[in-house]
């Protein structure tokens, strides 16, 4: 059964109503009617079910017959710190991200960035991004919505998690120790990874980032590349904060 997302405020008691998007989607896409059932999430960790009760040209209302919650805590919440890759490989890392459950999403630029990126260009993709996030959420089962942060420089980004429990930054370095080890006593909280561009991170970036915290690891004898490295870490840790 399709899923749908409606804004928490859009709950009102035991009526959901619906509108803009996604009752066009249902009403026209879905082609649902009168006393079918949807189910429907609202961002914030809750799930509806329920059953449409009233459609108009532009909206619809539904009547919730289940709420359901997450029946897990999360053990740690994981914010990718990606610098953006050549050509559309971002909508691909911010879409399988979310399906493998990042908290957030921060795009950078670094000194090796190739793309040029204007303002405008910023504002437009990162739009594009929190959208294919939401229809990712929706296709995953998530209850929640990854964020995605404005473009911003690395230099300037890895500041921002100064009180964060577990800083990691993959590059390729001889100090970079395995990613097992670098996380083998941590238990639960805040996690950040950065992951660079085609050609790595420059040496004053990494110097930049360790002296914010971040610890340098290696994610095994192969070299991936930046559209690969990310996922590849948060499965790993997916792994390891769940088993």
């Amino acid at each position: 059964m399709s899923r749908f997302f409606v804004p928490a405020e859009a709950v009102k008691g035991n009526i959901i109503t619906i509108s803009g998007n996604e009752a066009h989607h249902i009403i026209d896409v879905m082609r649902l009617r009168l006393s079918d059932k949807v189910v429907t999430f609202d961002g914030t960790g809750k799930e509806y079910a329920g059953i449409i009760k009233e459609v108009s040209r532009n909206s619809l209302m539904v009547e919730i017959t289940e709420t359901r919650a997450a029946q897990k805590k999360e053990t740690s919440r994981i914010t990718l710190l990606q610098a953006l890759p050549k050509k559309e490989k971002m909508d691909y890392i911010v879409e399988k991200a979310t399906e493998l459950g990042v908290h957030s999403i921060d795009p950078i630029l670094t000194e090796r960035t190739i793309p040029d990126w204007s303002e405008a260009k910023k504002e437009s993709q990162a739009r594009r991004w929190r959208k294919i996030v939401l229809e990712a959420a929706k296709q995953c089962g998530r209850l929640d919505i990854p964020e995605v942060a404005n473009i911003s420089r690395f230099d300037d980004a890895v500041k921002r998690f100064e009180l964060f429990d577990l800083k990691l930054i993959a590059i390729l370095s001889e100090e970079a120790v395995p990613i097992k080890e670098a996380i083998k006593d941590f238990k639960s909280g805040s996690v950040v990874i950065a992951i660079g561009p085609e050609g790595d991170f420059s040496l004053d970036e990494a110097e930049s980032a360790k002296k914010h915290g971040f610890k340098p690891v290696n994610l095994g004898p192969r070299v991936l590349k930046s559209d690969t490295a990310g996922l590849a870490l948060l499965s790993i840790l997916n792994y390891e904060f769940t088993s």
